[in-house]
């Protein structure tokens, strides 16, 4: 089994692990400079990490809801599930200086892939 490895994302300026399979969809297709896309090579899976602008008239956990909904808004998504909302650490964070919170969601939203119907 391929290991999980370590992926510089929007040009170092922080990481993540990913999981044994994963590709970068960039060198498939054009990727807007806010997102950064992997797919898996076997299943029908994305994962998809998106820098999003401040909404002053959101904070906290409410924020994250907001942002995860309005993107698949923006996606037309069928279907958009909130399965956690958690606050992260801000001492963990190499951007600890730059925020004063930090929240992660995790959740589903069922996307059409590009060029396809939903």
């Amino acid at each position: 089994m391929e290991p999980t490895r370590d992926y510089p994302l929007f040009g170092g300026a922080f990481s993540a692990t990913l999981p044994p399979g994963a590709i970068d969809v960039s060198d498939l297709r054009p990727v807007p400079d806010n997102q950064e896309v992997f797919c898996h090579r076997v299943t029908d899976q994305s994962l998809i990490v998106e820098l999003l602008e401040l909404q002053a008239h959101v904070q906290g956990e409410e924020a994250a809801r907001y942002h995860f909904e309005d993107v698949g808004g923006v996606q037309e998504a069928r279907a958009v599930q909130v399965e956690t909302v958690q606050p992260l650490v801000l001492e963990n964070l190499a951007l600890r200086g730059c925020c004063q919170e930090a929240w992660i969601l995790s959740g589903q939203q069922q996307v059409a892939k590009e060029n396809h119907q939903p």
